[in-house]
């Protein structure tokens, strides 16, 4: 039943959106606006740690300010880390949390082909009568990326840790310049150019369903030789 939803568009339904900021999350929102469902709110989890299996873990405070750019409520979770059992039980715990709040029917978020996310999602929406939707499942790698381009989004690199992948990207820009060289140095060094296998992780200051624009003052760079991100530490929403 819950596979309907996505594959025919059986009807409108309210919806969580799992969301990160980052570009995933962000893209399988605007999808699912555009699919006739109504976004009722966003649901940020906050791991204890960077090891996160489920979550993203730099800058995820940032997410209540996207939610406000969007004009859309959002909630905030501490979740466990450590193993997939305690991540799963938090995210399991936050949803059942948010819809005694909230008048939901179903769950969007951005997977691309991650069979555990997948696995866990689907899981918790079977459980407790939910509808799944997943815009970006199995969507082509390469054309996915160039497609945020297109559909001007404003994207921020703010973690690398994949081989390949230095400080010099923390805080820049997704652009076709770019994105061109993210695709030869993912073939040169095998890691997924979406980074939907944790290479690296995004930040979405603007797209077309953006109110108003995330401008970030005061940040700073951590590198440690391998792996790094960039810490914001300040940020406000600003007239587009």
């Amino acid at each position: 039943m819950h596979d309907e939803f996505q594959r025919n568009g059986v009807k409108a339904v309210r919806l969580i959106s799992l969301y990160s900021g980052g570009k995933d999350s962000t893209y399988a929102l605007v999808r699912a606006k555009e699919m006739g469902h109504e976004i009722s709110c966003l649901l940020t989890m906050y791991p204890e740690t960077d090891e996160s299996l489920l979550y993203h873990y730099p800058n995820n405070w940032v997410t209540s300010y996207l939610g406000e750019a969007m004009g859309i409520p959002s909630f905030g979770f501490a979740s466990r880390s450590g193993t997939k059992e305690h991540e799963s039980k938090s995210l399991e715990q936050a949803i059942i949390a948010v819809k005694s709040l909230q008048d939901i029917d179903g769950i969007v978020y951005g997977g691309i082909f991650s069979t555990f996310q997948n696995e866990t999602v689907r899981r918790i929406c079977v459980k407790h009568n939910l509808c799944m939707i997943a815009p970006l499942w199995n969507i082509p790698q390469s054309e996915y990326m160039d497609l945020l381009l297109e559909n001007k989004f404003d994207i921020k690199i703010v973690s690398v840790s994949a081989m390949g992948l230095d400080e010099r990207l923390l805080g820049v820009s997704l652009d076709r310049e770019v994105l061109y060289r993210l695709k030869r140095l993912s073939e040169k060094y095998s890691f997924n150019v979406s980074f939907e296998g944790g290479e690296a992780e995004t930040l979405v200051v603007d797209c077309p369903i953006f109110y108003k624009r995330l401008q970030i003052n005061k940040a700073k760079i951590h590198w440690d030789g391998q792996r790094g991100m960039l810490e914001i530490m300040e940020v406000a929403l600003v007239e587009k």
